[in-house]
């Protein structure tokens, strides 16, 4: 009896012996998982892209077409990344050395990008290491991310700065409307409030149906704010479905 993976490799994809891929993942065409990787359950590594030597994925992760995530990256459970974005792994690149002599593994210390849970990053973004992407926080389609982003923010620009809040569901958060530093999902009524720890949110509770609803929206706040799901670029928001043979779409 052969004994066959049970993830899906497409035609041309490059995986290394050692890398460890979990159940239900799929990798397409082209792309490269090096030595040491481990996926868990359930990724998705789109056409072309790159999962350096020792990085970490958790289960649920999507890895968009020609994403680059060198090592030492580590990826929490439910981490997108989207077309095209890079993530680096050195404080100050060189070829090489001061007297020109080729630069070795041992000239230089990696550093890398962490992405809590539920982290989305769109597209042609870049993230500076060493830095960390909060848990549930969204990075603009972009953006340059140079400093840590705090749980459930919503960042945009170069370099990459706090436009809005965002919550589970990528809506953009609206102020509670008892008076409370508390903020409120419109689509899913769970409420955050601010978590001194991070800087960032953190979930309060689960939707109630008597609870106070969001504040309307001023007419300012809703002209000069990003929306959440158009920041992370056109490909996150599209219906491709993950199992598309043609494309490799990480969706």
């Amino acid at each position: 009896m052969t004994n066959t993976p049970a993830y899906r490799v497409a035609p041309g994809a490059d995986i290394a012996e050692d890398a460890v891929i979990g159940a239900g993942s799929a990798i397409w065409h082209l792309a490269q998982i090096r030595e040491g990787a481990v996926l868990g359950a359930d990724c998705i590594v789109g056409r072309g892209a790159y999962i350096g030597s020792g990085v970490e994925m958790g289960a649920g992760c999507k890895v968009q077409n020609h994403a680059l995530v060198y090592e030492p990256a580590r990826l929490a459970e439910g981490v997108f990344v989207g077309p095209a974005v890079v993530f680096t792994n050195d404080h100050f690149p060189r070829a090489v050395n001061p007297d020109l002599s080729p630069k070795s593994a041992s000239d230089w210390e990696p550093v890398g990008v962490t992405c809590e849970q539920g982290a989305s990053i769109g597209a042609r973004a870049v993230c500076v290491a060493p830095v960390t992407i909060g848990a549930w926080s969204m990075v603009a389609a972009g953006a340059t991310v140079v400093k840590d982003v705090p749980p459930h923010a919503l960042v945009a620009g170069v370099p990459a700065r706090r436009l809005a809040w965002v919550g589970r569901a990528g809506e953009k958060l609206v102020p509670a409307s008892d008076g409370t530093d508390a903020w409120v999902c419109p689509v899913t009524g769970e409420w955050y409030i601010p978590d001194e720890s991070t800087g960032g949110l953190q979930l309060a509770s689960t939707p109630v149906v008597d609870a106070p609803r969001p504040a309307p929206l001023e007419a300012d706040d809703a002209d000069d704010s990003t929306d959440a799901t158009a920041a992370v670029g056109a490909d996150s928001s599209s219906s491709t479905d993950s199992t598309d043979e043609q494309d490799g779409s990480a969706r």
